[in-house]
């Protein structure tokens, strides 16, 4: 037994090149990993092949759904001739992708145009067949929309004396009377309203509005109303607040008007018919033909002006505008407005002026206490008839001086903050203006892109801006 275990611990080890070739197999561990690269080689060969693929499909869908947004675009615009389906297959057509193109839906009513559309198709991928996906599906959906809506509109027209020069008067007319045809179409029915408001050393309201409100009458000659400075701290004119009528009479005397024999022929109060406010209409014809009778006359209070602007679209003066309704005064397609501010009709006021607010005089109220004294003026123009037939020392007995220029500007300032707090879009429109008559209107306006300061024939293309910007175009998805 000894022998046997001293013979084992002297026997040799077998050499290698005598080992069983299975053993050396077993144990060698050459080439273990191939395999495994191999493996995760084919997992990120499948990953990039899928990011190749899903890359591929985003593509294609974003030329997809460009096309489309850009087809339904054109196809809602409600001056487009051609029919909805025809703008849209054209842009697909000529995008090379015609077939994508399942479905155009067209929703038309009186003040809008609604085009829905709807694309589809198969996309072959070049990796993902291989697990299972032969090929993506893409789709593309969008809906676009051109609107008025709701509009309610105040355009108040600058046609003091200095728009007499540069065919200033003859320009204005121009650019009012198309942007009267660009907002108001036959589609719009019912939809936008126009409110004009010229504006001269004072607005005239005209009877039927002076009438509606709460002022008690001095004189029948005109319908100007006198504000406090603090109206101008809101929007509203409010027919529960009593205001005061404004005095009819002329600063200067103009040719032989205002000497005692004749009546004033240019009061600070417009009285013609074609100068008083024309609230609440759709009626282009009517509105252009108001617009062409406009002339130029008497001085300039642009913050009288935006007061009854923005006070033509504030809630407050609804009742004014339904008894006007009642009566046959206007449309009774605009009963319930002016809207509440929540309804989220659009009110916008569109300023245009040439000049900067003057000083504004008035009439001492002891020398306008009686009829005999108001017709005294109605036939006297003040300054001349005061300054010839008074000692100078006693003129402030007849006249003082109402509001200074940079008061007004100061009551133009608050009466435009109030509008673009409540939510009312200000446009301005500086025509042929100085600096200081630029910077006043830009601070109205509701930012410096709703301001235009033109000379000339530009101001047709200011208005023409303001009215395409007021047909609002959205596209959702």
């Amino acid at each position: 037994m000894r022998f046997f275990k001293a013979a084992a611990r002297v026997l040799p080890r077998p050499s290698s090149d005598t080992e069983a070739p299975t053993a050396r197999f077993w144990r060698d561990e050459r080439g273990v990993m191939v395999p495994v690269v191999i493996f995760f080689l084919l997992i990120m060969l499948t990953v990039c092949g899928v990011g190749v693929d899903i890359m591929r499909q985003e593509m294609v869908r974003a030329k997809v759904q460009t096309t489309l947004d850009r087809a339904i675009l054109a196809a809602a615009d409600l001056d487009q001739q051609l029919t909805a389906e025809e703008v849209v297959k054209d842009y697909f057509d000529k995008s090379g992708i015609l077939d994508y193109l399942t479905e155009v839906t067209v929703d038309q009513g009186a003040s809008h145009r609604i085009v829905t559309a709807r694309a589809q198709t198969q996309m072959k991928t070049q990796f993902l067949g291989s697990i299972g996906f032969p090929s993506f599906e893409i789709y593309a959906y969008g809906r676009a929309e051109e609107s008025l809506g709701d509009a309610e509109i105040s355009m108040v027209l600058d046609i003091s004396g200095s728009m007499g020069s540069n065919q200033k008067i003859q320009r204005l007319r121009s650019a009012a009377k198309e942007f009267v045809d660009t907002v108001i179409l036959d589609e719009s029915r019912g939809a936008v309203s126009i409110s004009l408001v010229p504006c001269t050393a004072q607005v005239n309201a005209g009877p039927a509005i002076m009438d509606r409100l709460n002022i008690p009458r001095k004189h029948a000659y005109s319908s100007c109303v006198l504000f406090a400075d603090n109206d101008f701290d809101t929007t509203e004119i409010n027919p529960a607040t009593e205001y005061e009528q404004a005095e009819h009479f002329e600063l200067y005397s103009s040719g032989n008007s205002g000497n005692g024999n004749n009546p004033i022929t240019n009061p600070s109060c417009p009285m013609r018919s074609y100068e008083e406010i024309m609230a609440y209409s759709q009626d282009k014809q009517a509105l252009k033909q108001r617009i062409n009778q406009l002339t130029d006359r008497a001085n300039t209070s642009i913050h009288l002006g935006m007061k009854w602007g923005v006070g033509m679209v504030d809630p407050s003066f609804r009742p004014v505008i339904t008894d006007m309704v009642n009566n046959g005064l206007v449309d009774p397609a605009f009963r319930g407005r002016p809207t509440a501010w929540e309804t989220g009709a659009l009110k916008t006021v569109i300023l245009m002026t040439d000049g900067e607010n003057v000083d504004t005089y008035g009439i001492m109220p002891e020398a306008y206490g009686t009829p005999s004294m108001r017709y005294h003026w109605h036939v006297n123009s003040l300054m001349t008839w005061v300054q010839n037939n008074v000692d100078r020392s006693d003129w402030d007995e007849f006249y003082y001086r109402r509001s200074s220029s940079s008061n007004s500007d100061t009551l133009l300032d608050n009466v435009c903050d109030a509008a673009k707090d409540a939510g009312i879009l200000v446009w301005s429109v500086g025509f042929e203006v100085n600096n200081h008559g630029a910077k006043v209107m830009k601070d109205c306006a509701s930012s410096p892109n709703h301001f235009f300061r033109v000379e000339g024939v530009e101001i047709t293309e200011a208005f023409r801006s303001i009215a395409r910007q007021l047909n609002k175009l959205k596209l959702t998805q």
